[in-house]
């Protein structure tokens, strides 16, 4: 078996709209391509040695071990092979139970489709798969040792790429809530919320930290002497710089027992307890030094009692934490060292933060406690007694913590809610050493060690005991109150033809509002008026450009076929999907091979529509129409046809439509017309003259007025859009040339041409076409391209592009004369396959009176060909205006059309 492609899908896609996380493998089967399971000797002997707990697997007959009869009976390798990777993930701890086989066109190649959790081991997932599968067939088993390396190696991969525990409590209460987020590049930041209304996270830091909160809180010291000055009980100490201040430092803070930590650590890293005298001193002396940046050493006097960490959120406690340093139990037959042993075998127990608790690691401060306490690792404790490994009681350190929420007293309370506002955090964890919590600090001699910046929310969320607390839900609270919002509104579109021009209306429509607007589309990504990056950006990468913008107040994604094919859509869900068209483009490409297969891939769009949102749909494409049933949110239609029987039924029913009644771009709903303009009226439609403008207008316009924007305003956005090359470059951009006219317009497609037609063959003088077409589309389509061409021009001149997509130079321009010749024998046509050759051939020889119609490869170069030739003094691409005593039979012809 052969591995063609893999690609990662990381939203709503062809698969699945819900099932967003998806690995796509294209495999060749090769020499099994005709070989069911049940025809390979001891393949299926084999598998259930290697993974017995495929027995697990339900499949299609609905029962345990369904899969596996399935694979006795007889079942393609391909269908194999997703669920062992679907089992590989879920033997390392990675449970995905989403999988999809199909067949290709191609007779043999298989898509593969798989859920991830993380997508690094969801890829390599399915390359083991393949690996496993191909060694059973050629010897029958897969080694343990094989096996158990790929797990090592998934579970590495996701311990790689996890969140870290903090980050992760706060992630999933915002997936609760149906807030977005995304990972940022830099400093493990995440990003809540979409553009102007997002938030900040650097795991427990946000946007509402006080970087003056923070630094202090940071400075031990500086932190003791602002809470002693407010009246909050803090432990005796001060800060040396070189060991021959110790003994004095002791003295300073009321001689033995003390406490030796660094001014800037953490985690309980070089911090040593409970200190009784000079030699252990010393030695922890060189251990706070050795873990701080700055050199210095804090002297505590030591306090008895328990360590306990509370957690303010906004001003307000929401969990308290009993934290018991790493120890062990004796049972009167193991020693220490195996204690240790059991403990970390816990299942709850892993390296880091990668697990609820963690592992105790043995080291220099093990021994040195170990010896304190008059042990060694070979000791065999009696049964009950406890024997500590670690001084201090950090959960990183392998300590425990015991829910003590319920217990605190309301004085307590009251004094953590204090200090956390008198360092300035917004999120703080504030260490409190009594031995008792349910009473005051006052009465117990209790004191508070510490104040940290960015707490860990592990002990809190899975404590050893006790309840588990809910601590990112204030977080969210404080950052997103009641009613605020989260994200910008998206309006996302996408069809065969139109899309461009479409977005770019929805985004100066939506500009008369006065707010920021973010888009993408096929010649760049812009913000506001200025474009943030050049290129044809209608997938994924850009669209989260534009929602991670903290400047964005809309955003308006033009969405192309191939971005959802390769990655899924940027965003979970929209507020406006839109559908203009769905046409026989790209067919045979990512193995989408028919109008349907592309139609369903468009309906990813409106399939993705929030439930209060719209979808809005071409009511005259019944590919599109046909959407309204898999949408979850209301439907919208658009339509050239007032008497669209679809439209009519809709809005009897009360539903919002568009349509062209009259003349006028009037917006449908129940009983009431709202007519917003005259066509004749909106510069894009060329004097009502290119009815595929029209229906983009309408399409915009039903989009900005879904989504509240009011009808002036979307008037006024009608009425100052134009198709020139500084709003629409390479959409109907017209051209006054003196004593003839040139047209430029990216049509590529049999839709498009088509489209072009109705405006081109209204045209009164002679009409010249320099065409062609991207190089990777099918035969046929040359061809169609050809016959539509004889029918629209008088003259024409094939092209090709640069870029010939892997056609051989000429092909596509024999197959566009092809259908010239089948359509009109006697059509005059040459063949000129370089671009710049053909337009300036064409310009050359244009006729009075004539139109210059190019279809061009690269617009920006066209564009510059037809400004070399302007006459002087000529500026601006204002569509130009038939004469006067053509203007009643343009009309006359345009009402015949429509």
């Amino acid at each position: 078996m052969r591995i063609l492609k893999i690609q990662t899908l990381r939203g709503p896609n062809y698969w699945s709209i819900r099932r967003q996380k998806l690995v796509v493998m294209r495999l060749d089967l090769e020499e099994l391509a005709e070989k069911p399971s049940n025809q390979i000797p001891g393949f299926y002997e084999g598998l259930i040695q290697v993974l017995p707990s495929l027995e697990e697997h339900f499949c299609s007959p609905g029962c345990r071990g369904g899969f596996l009869s399935r694979v006795k009976e007889g079942t393609m390798m391909g269908h194999i092979i997703e669920h062992v990777a679907l089992e590989l993930q879920e033997l390392a701890g990675m449970p995905s139970g989403f999988g999809r086989t199909r067949e290709t066109a191609t007779p043999g190649i298989y898509q593969v489709v798989i859920e991830y959790h993380d997508e690094q081991a969801g890829r390599y997932a399915a390359r083991a798969a393949v690996r496993l599968c191909q060694s059973i067939v050629d010897t029958g088993t897969y080694s343990a040792q094989e096996l158990a390396q790929d797990l090592k190696d998934l579970r590495d991969f996701a311990r790689a790429a996890a969140l870290g525990p903090s980050t992760e409590t706060i992630v999933k209460e915002a997936e609760a809530r149906g807030i977005p987020w995304m990972p940022l590049s830099v400093r493990a930041m995440i990003q809540i919320g979409y553009g102007v209304y997002q938030k900040r996270m650097q795991a427990t830091l946000s946007n509402h930290s006080s970087i003056l909160g923070v630094e202090l809180a940071s400075d031990k010291e500086g932190t003791k002497k602002m809470l002693r000055q407010a009246g909050v009980p803090v432990p005796r100490g001060t800060v040396i710089h070189y060991l021959d201040e110790l003994e004095d430092a002791i003295q300073e803070v009321g001689g033995y027992p003390i406490v030796l930590k660094p001014l800037d650590g953490n985690h309980g890293r070089g911090i040593t307890i409970n200190i009784t005298d000079f030699q252990q001193a010393e030695e922890a002396y060189d251990a706070a030094k050795s873990a701080s940046k700055t050199r210095s050493v804090i002297v505590e006097r030591y306090y008895t009692g328990s360590d306990h960490r509370v957690l303010v959120v906004n001003g307000k406690l929401v969990a308290v934490a009993e934290r018991v340093p790493a120890h062990v139990v004796g049972d009167g037959t193991s020693s220490i060292e195996q204690l240790i042993e059991l403990t970390n075998s816990d299942p709850h127990r892993g390296e880091g933060h990668d697990n609820i608790l963690t592992k105790i690691e043995v080291d220099r401060t093990t021994f040195t406690l170990l010896q304190r306490q008059g042990y060694t690792l070979e000791t065999v404790l009696p049964a009950g007694e406890i024997c500590y490994l670690r001084a201090t009681a950090n959960l990183s350190t392998g300590g425990i913590a015991v829910d003590r929420t319920d217990e605190i007293h309301p004085e307590n309370i009251w004094l953590c809610e204090r200090v956390a506002k008198i360092i300035g955090l917004d999120i703080a964890g504030i260490d409190v050493v009594t031995s008792d919590i349910s009473k005051p600090l006052r009465e117990m001699d209790g004191v508070i060690v510490e104040v940290n910046a960015a707490p860990g929310f592990r002990m809190h969320v899975c404590p050893s005991q006790g309840l588990p607390r809910n601590v990112a839900a204030p977080v969210l609270d404080m950052l997103f109150p009641p009613g605020a919002p989260t994200r910008v509104p998206i309006i996302s579109i996408t069809g065969t033809n139109g899309k461009t021009t479409t977005t770019r209306l929805i985004a100066h429509i939506f500009k008369q509002t006065g707010k920021t607007i973010g888009y993408t589309t096929t010649d760049g990504t812009y913000i506001g008026d200025y474009m943030v990056e050049p290129g044809d950006n209608t997938g994924p990468q850009s669209a989260q450009l534009i929602l991670s913008d903290p400047t964005v107040e809309v955003a308006v994604l033009e969405t192309a076929r191939g971005g959802i094919l390769r990655s899924g859509l940027a965003f979970s869900a929209s507020d406006v999907g839109v559908v203009l068209n769905v046409a026989a483009d790209h067919l045979g490409i990512g193995d989408i091979e028919t109008i349907e297969d592309m139609a369903h891939l468009k309906s990813v769009v409106v399939e993705s529509v929030m439930p209060e949102g719209y979808a809005v749909l071409n009511a005259d494409d019944p590919l599109v129409a046909a959407m309204a049933r898999r949408v979850q949110g209301q439907v919208a239609y658009f339509t050239m046809n007032p008497e669209n029987e679809l439209v009519r039924e809709h809005t009897r029913r009360g539903g919002l439509a568009a349509a062209y009644e009259n003349g006028y771009l009037s917006i449908l709903k129940g009983d009431w017309v709202l007519r917003i303009e005259q066509a004749v009226n909106v510069p894009l439609t060329m004097g009502a003259r290119a009815p595929f403008q029209i229906a983009n207008a309408l399409a915009a316009s039903l989009a900005a007025f879904a989504e509240g924007v009011k009808i002036e305003e979307i008037r006024q956005g009608l009425n100052t859009f134009r198709a020139s090359t500084a709003q629409t470059p390479g959409r109907m951009n017209m051209f006054e040339m003196g004593k003839y006219n040139a047209l430029i317009d990216y049509a590529h497609n049999a839709a498009s041409y088509e489209a072009l037609g109705g405006f081109v063959r209204n045209w009164p003088g002679e009409r010249i076409g320099v065409v062609g077409g991207p190089g990777d589309r099918r035969d046929e389509d040359f061809i169609t391209l050809g016959i539509l061409s004889a029918n629209m021009f008088d003259r024409i001149i094939i092209k090709e592009d640069d870029d010939t997509r892997g056609r051989p130079r000429g092909e596509a321009a024999a197959l566009i004369s092809q259908g010239i010749q089948q359509e009109k024998p006697d059509s005059r046509y040459e063949t000129i396959l370089d671009e710049t050759t053909a337009i300036n051939t064409a310009l050359g020889q244009a006729p009075e009176g004539s139109l210059v119609v190019i279809l061009p490869e690269s617009v920006t170069r066209a564009i510059s060909l037809i400004e070399a030739r302007r006459p002087q003094g000529e500026n601006g691409h204002q569509p130009v205006a038939p004469s006067i005593e053509n203007q009643n039979s343009l009309k006359a012809s345009v009402a015949q059309t429509l």
